[in-house]
């Protein structure tokens, strides 16, 4: 097999059989908290984000995360003190202990003795033969208030009593835009770049680094990188881009961003760094053996 045969395979999604056990995951989850009767008085918004929902994953990512948003609720912070004014606090029972607990209750019904729940975020459901991995995420709806307007996403609140904000519908929405505008090449391009992690950190090439990463990665890459006639020359400009791009600190100008949008890819808080995006292109650029 040449190298752009193996590529052009590289930029497919997850098998027919892949996706009819995320999907049978998916449909299992909204079941669980369907037939949950303290939910009946709750108001919940449940939906797939991350690869899954973005049709970026691959077989080796191919675990399925499913937000459980409490709408009952709304937290929100603001870019600048005095720029909202609440209309009053929520006095309601759905706190987030109550929702994780609940949750947690609802998962452990429906599937038995296959719920993981150690983790700090997310509510772990294993695999069996006909499902993939899932993580279920209790969170609330989120507004972030700016002096032009506001942008909504989900709180998530840990057990280690830390949050996170997310953005999913953000990165549903850029991913399909970024998508269109290159001819469908640039979903095929995460994949690309995805399975080339996969396959290094198999073959001891490189460490694994994060799925998401890898997403935001590509999504910086300019358009124009993804209008080659080949995947062997849309993989070296991406590499390329990357290598020459995240050279250096990091600049006060013109920064790479996360896929959403919303919050900036490199920064104190970050779970990689860098040099991470770098030494990435630069193991892989070494991998296909490109000059």
């Amino acid at each position: 097999m040449s190298l752009e045969d193996k590529l052009s395979g590289w930029t497919g999604p997850s098998s027919n059989t892949e996706q009819e056990k995320q999907d049978r995951t998916e449909r299992m989850i909204r079941q669980a908290i369907d037939s949950h009767e303290p939910f009946n008085n709750c108001s919940l918004t449940v939906y797939a984000k991350g690869s899954y929902a973005n049709n970026t994953n691959v077989r080796s990512d191919s675990d399925v995360d499913i937000a459980v948003e409490c709408t009952e609720a709304l937290y929100w912070e603001e870019s600048e003190k005095g720029i909202h004014t609440p209309s009053g606090t929520y006095q309601g029972i759905w706190t987030p202990e109550k929702l994780r607990a609940e949750l947690l209750s609802a998962m452990r019904a429906k599937f038995l003795g296959q719920v993981d729940s150690t983790g700090s975020t997310a509510i772990q459901i294993n695999s069996n033969s006909a499902r993939v991995d899932a993580d279920v995420v209790p969170c609330f709806s989120y507004r972030y208030y700016m002096e032009n307007g506001s942008r909504n996403g989900t709180k998530i609140f840990k057990t280690d009593g830390s949050s996170i904000v997310n953005y999913p519908a953000q990165q549903l929405e850029n991913g399909k835009t970024k998508n269109n505008r290159t001819n469908y090449a640039y979903k095929k391009g995460v994949r690309l770049l995805k399975r080339t992690e996969n396959a290094m950190a198999k073959d001891g090439k490189f460490r694994e680094l994060p799925s998401f990463f890898i997403e935001c990665l590509t999504y910086n890459c300019p358009d124009s990188a993804f209008a080659h006639s080949t995947w062997t020359g849309c993989l070296r400009t991406m590499l390329i881009h990357i290598w020459n791009n995240l050279q250096g600190d990091e600049p006060t100008s013109d920064r790479w961003v996360e896929s959403n949008e919303c919050f900036y890819l490199f920064h104190s808080n970050q779970k990689w760094n860098r040099e991470d995006g770098r030494e990435f292109a630069k193991a892989a650029w070494n991998y296909f053996g490109f000059k």
